[in-house]
Order: C-alpha cells, then structure tokens, then sequence
C-alpha cells in the first residue's frame, strides 16, 4: 500500500513531457527521484465500450495477442470477476535477459463516477525465479477508462517500472516510448475483431 501510495504521489506531482504521437496515441515521459528510468504515460480514445475493455484487460490469454514484447501470459489465480493474480514473461532483444513478473489486476468502480480504474501493479512472492529469466519486483501499471459518447472511451496508461538486473536505461526508455503505441494499436485490431465476431453471431 505505501508503494502505491508514493507513485501515486509522484505521479501526481511530476511535469508530464510528451515524446511521441502516432495513430491516435499520444506518449508522455517524465524523470522519477532516485531512478535512470522514466514514468510513462499513454492516451488514447478507443471505439469500443468501458465493459468491453474490461474484458479484454480481464482476458489474460488474450494478452500475448496485443500487449507488445509479450512473449506468454498466463493465469495464476482469479480472485473474483474483478481480481486476478497472472505471471507475465516479456521478450527482449538479445543479449538482454527476459524479463516475468506477477501481476495483482484489480477493476475499481465508483458508484458516484463513470470512470473505473484498473490497478496492475507487480507483486513479489507468488511463483519462483526462473533460471535465465530476470524478476521484475516493481512495476505500477495503471489504466483509467473515461466514458465519451457514441461508444467511445479515452483510456489513459500509467507506468513506472524496474527493470531490475543490467539493462542500460536508455534501451528501458526506448521500450516505453514504442511500447504503448503498438500496444494501442494492436488493442484497436482486438477489440474491432471481437465486436465483428459478435456480431457474427448474433
């Protein structure tokens, strides 16, 4: 909870600088106290519904289609429709060692606001260390889901991540800026897909 609270805190107060614009998706960066790795942050507005999101961001298998560098994400628990606890492993370039971490997902709804916020942070003790594959301890993942009309929601990503082990944080920074973007654009080809599919069947 602390931890939370403190990027919480740092999130709230830093200077956002954004560093790229493509398709739609917007990437901010900004320096941290006491870290070589920069916050991220992304937006973008989707055509698809808050539930529909929810769902995708609930799929976990269907995480290795569309969250870039995913190399397997699997389930480990699920707590309830809202919570679960998945292990993620994610691909690097050679030589850089690959990278897993365990993630407590968690959808908070208000009932005084439209907008629900997912919580994704890394939590340490859940599975082993695996020989050749770097554990990531620290990892704040943070979605917000605005409502707009016509079917359409502006989500907003927050992350601040350590990498852990010998990665040059320049290559770390790298990966954040490009990161989001595929990431959002490979989000759009889901979620277009499962509303032709439902369609399909209806």
């Amino acid at each position: 909870m602390a931890l939370l609270l403190n990027v919480t805190v740092v999130f709230a107060q830093a200077e956002w600088k954004r560093v790229a614009v493509r398709d739609g998706v917007k990437v901010y960066a900004r320096t941290v106290p006491d870290s070589k790795v920069k916050a991220m942050k992304a937006e973008c507005i989707l055509d698809a519904g808050v539930d529909e999101i929810i769902a995708l961001l609930l799929d976990v298998n269907a995480a290795e289609r569309w969250v870039c560098h995913t190399k397997s994400c699997k389930l480990i628990r699920r707590v309830s429709d809202s919570e679960l606890l998945y292990h993620t492993e994610v691909s690097l370039p050679w030589p850089l060692d690959n990278r897993d971490f365990v993630t407590h997902l968690r959808v908070v709804k208000s009932e005084n606001s439209p907008i629900v916020t997912i919580e994704a942070p890394a939590v340490p003790g859940i599975m082993p260390v695996r020989e050749g594959v770097v554990r990531i301890s620290t990892s704040i993942n943070r979605w917000v889901l605005h409502p707009l009309p016509h079917a359409r929601v502006r989500v907003e990503y927050t992350l601040q991540v350590d990498p852990g082990g010998h990665i040059p944080a320049h290559v770390v920074n790298m990966f954040a800026y490009r990161a989001p973007i595929e990431t959002f654009q490979n989000m759009r080809k889901v979620l277009a897909e499962r509303k032709r599919t439902l369609a399909a069947d209806r």
